[in-house]
């Protein structure tokens, strides 16, 4: 009976802490290691040394049973380049001509909004080699959308105008908006068939009115880079489309190659 009594209280504390903490992330105290949380998560990661993998809100191993990835092999001197697009302002296509010279593929998360506006650059994306991914339609917060009908029609919506644009299948490679997940929506892209990508490095490159110099980039993104780098950039910024080829080349020069998130998938 005490025994049962203890653990009732353990568990009533249990309820309150979860209850003030509200959607912080669970750590195994055992293993001292992350594990997907059943809340609402918004993607993050810390920095170690220069050089180094960063650390994420959830380990690459947790991240594996929902064919979801942050990082790829971190034994390779690889970088996965990514870009997310909400809209077009101009800044595509120098971004798209950088690619081209360093014969670097990329694979861009596209929304709605995007694919309405802009079909000729999704066409030049694809004809050009690089993989267009889904960003969800409205770009919302995902993690709110419990149901799977909901869920369902932001993916089906991007894809099936893709397919109107260009003639193809778009492949099933997913971006949470904001990086705002959790596990029913990890659960939920899995069951539909996507491979789920957060990042290992990104900057803040999103403000139309307030972009990173060329200096602020680099510092960024040269110290931070490290093997099998998932990189997001935001194809909206007008520091990145002047920066990337300089930004490319930086990067070969420390014995960087690029490759696509379909040979990620293929040899995680």
């Amino acid at each position: 009976m005490k025994y049962k009594k203890t653990l009732l209280l353990v568990l009533l504390f249990l309820v309150m802490y979860g209850a003030g903490v509200g959607a912080a992330k669970i750590v195994d105290v055992f293993s001292g290691s992350h594990v997907v949380s059943q809340e609402t998560e918004n993607w993050g990661l810390g920095f170690g040394a220069e050089g180094s993998t960063p650390t994420g809100n959830v380990s690459a191993e947790e991240l594996k049973q929902y064919d979801a990835y942050y990082v790829g092999d971190t034994t390779k001197k690889v970088i996965y380049l990514t870009f997310d697009c909400g809209y077009e302002n101009g800044n595509t296509e120098p971004i798209l001509d950088a690619l081209k010279k360093h014969n670097a593929k990329g694979t861009f998360f596209v929304v709605g909004n995007f694919l309405e506006t802009a079909p000729e650059i999704v066409k030049r994306m694809q004809k050009e080699g690089h993989l267009v991914g889904n960003h969800t339609y409205h770009h919302p917060d995902m993690s709110k959308i419990s149901d799977m009908a909901s869920f369902q029609k932001e993916m089906d919506d991007v894809a099936n105008l893709y397919k109107e644009i260009t003639g193809e299948e778009m492949i099933k490679l997913y971006r949470p908006p904001q990086g705002k997940y959790s596990t029913d929506n990890l659960s939920m892209a899995k069951e539909l068939g996507y491979h789920t990508f957060f990042w290992s490095l990104a900057y803040v490159d999103w403000y139309q009115d307030n972009q990173p110099t060329a200096e602020e980039a680099y510092a960024k993104l040269l110290p931070r880079i490290h093997p099998g780098a998932i990189v997001l950039l935001h194809s909206t910024s007008k520091t990145n489309g002047e920066i990337l080829d300089e930004l490319l080349t930086k990067w070969e020069e420390m014995g960087y190659t690029f490759a696509s998130l379909e040979e990620l998938i293929a040899n995680p």
